[in-house]
């Protein structure tokens, strides 16, 4: 889907920065749906699969609430490689054995343009945001997943533009939710997701 040269010069922008691997999106390239995350991690990067380490049973929780499957939608990251820890307990250890960390403004800049030509050729009537990284990147930083989640809104999409600031393009329909493994580490809101699921499940029966 994406060209092999956007690829390459995407990989050259991401070089400077503790980063490792590159994983493809994967799913129907005509997809109604596409879900956004935030950035692999060390399973990702192994297998090759987007969300198939240790949230893939809460992701695919997600698809048998709406009635999808991996098939039906499209799902890829806001950040194509893995970000791996740098601080002084990770940096003797070898690089796949660190912990992932929350990828750096710069380091989404350098994959922006991916993103943005996911988007541009799919086409998709809805773009879930899983987390916060992704909402801030399509949306605005002035969006809260706490507050903002299971309410659709559309908006302009922020753009990655050639000379290194993001502008606002085309319209969407954003619709916002807790990244899949937010559930490890605040297992309360399993029921706020629950019911975001169901609303989506039901704006899509109504586009």
């Amino acid at each position: 889907m994406l060209k092999s040269e956007i690829i390459q010069d995407a990989k050259r922008r991401m070089q400077p920065f503790p980063c490792e691997g590159f994983l493809h999106g994967e799913g129907n390239e005509r997809a109604r749906v596409l879900f956004v995350g935030e950035a692999p991690g060390r399973t990702e990067i192994v297998t090759g699969k987007p969300f198939s380490g240790q949230s893939e049973k809460s992701f695919e929780a997600y698809l048998q609430l709406i009635g999808l499957s991996r098939e039906d939608i499209y799902v890829t990251s806001t950040v194509r490689s893995r970000p791996y820890k740098t601080d002084s307990k990770s940096i003797n250890k070898p690089v796949q054995e660190r912990g992932n960390r929350t990828p750096t403004k710069r380091e989404i800049a350098a994959h922006a343009v991916l993103l943005d030509e996911t988007i541009a050729s799919i086409q998709p009537e809805i773009i879930v945001t899983l987390g916060r990284i992704a909402l801030e990147r399509l949306a605005s930083s002035q969006f809260k997943v706490s507050v903002q989640h299971g309410k659709p809104f559309c908006t302009k999409l922020r753009s990655y533009g050639s000379e290194g600031t993001y502008t606002r393009k085309n319209w969407s329909i954003v619709f916002p939710t807790y990244h899949p493994s937010a559930i490890f580490y605040r297992p309360a809101i399993k029921e706020s997701i629950l019911a975001d699921m169901k609303e989506l499940k039901q704006l899509l029966t109504i586009l």
